[in-house]
């Protein structure tokens, strides 16, 4: 056990033992929860209890700014869980297709749960964890496409919360690692965010009538990126049982840096570099109070999604206790072996030099099979380089994924989404990054509004069945549902979701996954 896990234990061991018969006699209505901090109560919505804004840990303010999450303080009577707690502290992206709807703040580690409300504790039902993604310098659990009411009504209890971003949640500095205030838990705070929330989720889920024993993780891009970071995280053993992974970067060892090397770049270096921009030019603990000491609006400067940044920042970065580099640990197969879906949408994202096609080609190990694989786009410069950038940046990595927990034994399951609401079709020819979303949590109606149809409802409740069963069973399939068989190495099929229907089958793109999975094995980076 490690010494964060301890101590929330500890924190929470008197609150588990003191709720007795009086505690069951209140939670006797579905809008009253008893937590381990305390009780809270939430909002009927019709056939689902929201709760929302309940802290799973403390404000990370003050001293506490770059520490590992401390244990949340216990309340007395019955907190009202009624509206979202803030999300991160960030420089909101203005083109977001998951528009926040909070004021970020730096106090933000909240978590909200959605139940059907006829749940009670011991009924075991499945559990959906949402990490939304945003590049890890933006994002939050309040959008509306991320509300858990409609996957709730299937009979999930659903969870969503907050995970510093940005400088908050990936910062290293020699003060920090001097200090070693958490045992050598450094760097990665967003991550030790989402370690404590899934803990948390141990801890109390029970008690919203949640299976704690069949937990689903799932997320899109930044998120889904998460989901595989926890896949090859030992610090994540026993937290979760399934994983959905979304247009997941998972080839990115070569584009995050070390907390700390001696021959290249690190993450401290980085933030030594912010330090000095900020004016904190001291060292030891001086510096390290200073740094605590500045505005929030100082430490989240240039740091939001295409904003343009003023001093070094690290993101993500290879800790040795978090993060071990998860090209590496799936490639090794040291993977937490366990059901997965994984997948991309039909025109993702992907980033990249503006190159000739030839001096594209000119990367692969094998040239001719690249050019052969992309002869349809071979006079569409423009569209090979979107492609071809998205295939080595989503696309094969979706497959990378699969594919080793397929080569482990266990059950693994390759999506491509392409259905596009019909009001956008006009605008796209295919699903663009991100906006699969709505359909997966089948919250069409809060992001298409009064231009819905019943196509685009259909499509939404067909990938959230797929969803559903996924979580109860570790097997997307369910009666009435086009087959969906699991990948084989020697049957490497895809689900291809398109605007006319959902089948599995051979992939089309197999010969432009092979070559880019070709390149990533010689050492080329995903999306450079």
């Amino acid at each position: 056990m490690s010494v964060r896990v301890l101590a929330f234990a500890l924190a929470t061991s008197c609150l588990i033992s003191c709720v007795g018969p009086a505690a069951e006699v209140r939670t006797s209505d579905p809008a009253l929860v008893e937590t381990q901090s305390g009780m809270v109560s939430g909002v009927v919505e019709g056939e689902v209890v929201a709760f929302k804004g309940i802290p799973f840990a403390k404000p990370p303010v003050g001293d506490l700014r770059w520490r590992a999450p401390q244990p949340a303080e216990g309340w007395e009577g019955v907190r009202a869980a009624e509206s979202y707690g803030s999300d991160c502290m960030q420089v909101p992206f203005a083109a977001d297709a998951a528009p926040l709807r909070t004021e970020p703040s730096e106090d933000c580690l909240y978590l909200n749960v959605w139940k059907p409300a006829a749940a009670r504790p011991g009924d075991d039902l499945p559990v959906i964890v949402w990490i939304y993604g945003g590049g890890w310098v933006n994002g939050g659990s309040s959008p509306a496409v991320y509300d858990g009411g409609p996957t709730a009504r299937e009979g999930i209890v659903f969870l969503s919360f907050n995970y510093r971003l940005g400088r908050f949640g990936f910062f290293a500095h020699p003060a920090l690692t001097a200090a070693d205030e958490d045992d050598g838990w450094l760097g990665n705070y967003g991550y030790m965010d989402q370690l404590a929330a899934l803990e948390w989720v141990q801890k109390n889920i029970e008690a919203f009538g949640g299976d704690p024993g069949n937990v689903t993780i799932m997320g899109e891009s930044a998120g889904g990126g998460s989901v595989v970071n926890l896949l090859t995280s030992s610090q994540a053993y026993g937290l979760f049982h399934r994983a959905l992974a979304m247009s997941a970067p998972a080839r990115m060892d070569s584009m995050l840096k070390p907390l700390q090397a001696d021959s290249v770049p690190d993450a401290e270096a980085d933030g030594a570099g912010f330090a000095q921009w900020a004016g904190v030019t001291s060292h030891g603990a001086d510096a390290l109070a200073g740094l605590r000491a500045l505005p929030a609006e100082t430490v989240v400067a240039g740091t939001g999604m295409f904003n343009t940044p003023v001093a070094p920042a690290s993101g993500p970065m290879i800790d040795g206790t978090i993060l071990q580099g998860a090209d590496r640990v799936l490639a090794q197969g040291g993977q937490i072996k366990v059901p997965t879906m994984a997948g991309a949408v039909s025109e993702d994202i992907g980033f990249g030099p503006e190159l000739s096609p030839e001096e594209l080609f000119a990367q692969y190990p094998d040239p001719d099979a690249a050019r052969a694989a992309y002869a349809d786009l071979a006079s569409k410069p423009g569209q090979l380089r979107r492609f071809m950038y998205a295939d080595r940046f989503m696309q094969e990595p979706a497959r990378f994924i699969v594919k080793a927990q397929a080569k482990a034994g266990f059950p693994a399951y390759h999506y491509r989404y392409g259905y596009v609401a019909e009001s956008m079709r006009d605008e796209w020819s295919g699903m663009p990054h991100a906006n699969e979303i709505p359909f997966f949590l089948n919250t069409v109606e809060a992001r298409y509004g009064e231009a819905l149809t019943q196509a685009d409802r259909d499509a939404a409740a067909l990938i959230n069945s797929y969803l559903v069963n996924f979580a109860r069973t570790g097997d997307p399939n369910g009666p009435g549902l086009p087959d969906w068989p699991a990948f084989e190495s020697d049957d490497p099929n895809v689900m291809n979701i398109t605007f006319e229907n959902a089948e599995a089958g051979e992939d089309p793109w197999q010969a432009r996954l092979d070559v880019n999975e070709a390149l990533a094995e010689q050492g080329g980076a995903s999306g450079n």
